[in-house]
């Protein structure tokens, strides 16, 4: 019986003491903390006119006059769009809040600095309020508890009212004390609560928050897309390579014949400088990740460092396959944004033509116009059908989606006897091609 009761009593008093309770009444106390300079102020301005001597020893009318005039004062200073961040930071700490359901970031709009002002000036004057009451009811209801024990404290002038100088007062101390402090929780309870149920109302995102939101969210997809294109390009062709190279190396290792032996050596050669520049690469791409969220946004939109078609001759001398490679034009003219791109479309064909068709030989055709940077890759069609990996290949859609974002176009499909990936690309920097995004 006795633990039903200690249940119930703890059910009864959790939504008046329980930790949800105290953290809302510490998040008013915050508040009433942070009235106090503007109720100084307050004080200044209207102690000449109630005629009091000072702020600690005024009469009522000075106390709820600076109160009054504090709550203006402290609403002009929430106009500052540095206010949203702070009270949202202390809501979500304190009133036990749902972390999307509040606004990120200074209040920008007209709409959103007025909400903030408004749930400025309610934190600042319930959280005056719950304060003055924290402050003045405990001392006193201690003194009605030890009040029927104490007679030194009922005569004294400057201690209780007058009333609790008679018996049945007297009697009732105790319980009025017990009564106060009940009081006093629920008090700081029910404005704790309603600064929780407001705080979604006053404090959370506005439509042009939310947009802004989603665009950041847009950029960070667009950011890890353009990562896992790099990285997927890059290691995805050093594999293939690699693979290739370490077979066709294993295959003619226990020959006795000398050109096998060089063939060994010249593949485990190219095995070391593709592995090294790869990881050069990936070391690249992967500092991108290792910058801390402050300069995220001031860094995303700037261009990977990586080979461009100057670097061609290497990365097909390292492919450990066969390319009959011809170049129309100057391609060392073509701007920089567009001939990374160009390379890594032509890593990725190459990758493609390794994984499908093995040691086939590859041809790879690279005009440059005034009109556009044409790509062209063919190579036999494999006997076997491929083996389709889980979820598809990404490769050839990362081709596409390259050569759109710099505003050209690709195809790829088996013309034949041959497979043929077409790009055609613009010769230079334009319009249609956006810095940093590929």
């Amino acid at each position: 019986m006795t633990a039903a009761l200690r249940r119930r009593a703890v059910l009864l008093l959790r939504p008046l003491v329980g930790g949800r309770a105290r953290l809302r009444w510490t998040h008013l106390i915050l508040g009433g903390a942070l009235l106090m300079p503007y109720w100084l102020l307050g004080t200044v301005i209207v102690g000449p006119l109630v005629g009091s001597g000072t702020m600690f020893s005024g009469s009522l009318a000075l106390q709820f006059g600076a109160f009054a005039a504090a709550l203006p004062i402290a609403a002009a200073s929430a106009l500052f769009p540095l206010a949203r961040p702070l009270s949202v930071a202390a809501a979500r700490a304190m009133c036990g809040l749902a972390e999307d359901s509040l606004a990120d970031g200074p209040a920008r709009s007209r709409a959103a600095r007025v909400r903030t002002v408004g749930w400025f000036t309610l934190h600042v004057g319930l959280g005056g309020i719950i304060s003055g009451m924290s402050l003045a009811l405990p001392p006193f209801a201690v003194a009605l508890l030890v009040l029927p024990l104490s007679p030194a404290l009922r005569e004294n002038r400057l201690g209780m009212p007058r009333v609790f100088r008679h018996d049945l007062a007297l009697t009732l101390a105790p319980l009025a004390g017990i009564v106060s402090l009940v009081a006093l929780a629920a008090c700081a309870a029910v404005a704790g609560a309603l600064l929780a149920r407001l705080a979604p109302v006053l404090l959370g995102p506005t439509p042009s928050d939310r947009l802004a939101a989603a665009e950041r969210r847009a950029a960070d997809l667009a950011v890890r897309n353009r990562l896992a294109r790099e990285l997927h390009d890059s290691v995805g062709h050093a594999l293939s390579a690699v693979t290739l190279q370490a077979g066709a190396a294993r295959r003619i290792l226990d020959s006795d014949d000398p050109r096998d032996k060089e063939f060994v050596r010249e593949a485990l050669t190219a095995i070391e400088e593709t592995t090294r520049r790869t990881v050069g690469e990936l070391d690249s791409v992967l500092g991108l990740l290792r910058r801390d969220d402050e300069h995220e946004n001031e860094h995303r939109d700037e261009p990977l460092c990586g080979p461009t078609l100057d670097a061609l001759d290497t990365l097909l001398a390292h492919s450990g396959v066969q390319v009959a490679l011809t170049v129309e034009g100057d391609i060392a003219t073509v701007p920089e944004p567009v001939s990374r791109e160009a390379y890594r479309i032509v890593q990725e064909g190459l990758s493609n033509a390794l994984r499908h068709g093995g040691d086939a030989p590859v041809t790879l055709h690279v005009a440059l116009s005034t009109e556009k940077l044409g790509i062209t890759m063919e190579n036999p069609l494999p006997t076997t059908a491929p083996v389709v990996r889980p979820g598809g290949g990404r490769g050839l859609r990362g081709v596409a989606e390259r050569a759109t974002l710099l505003g050209g176009h690709a195809s790829a499909g088996p013309d034949g006897p041959l497979w043929r990936l077409s790009v055609a690309l613009p010769p230079t920097v334009g319009a249609g091609v956006r810095r940093g995004r590929p």
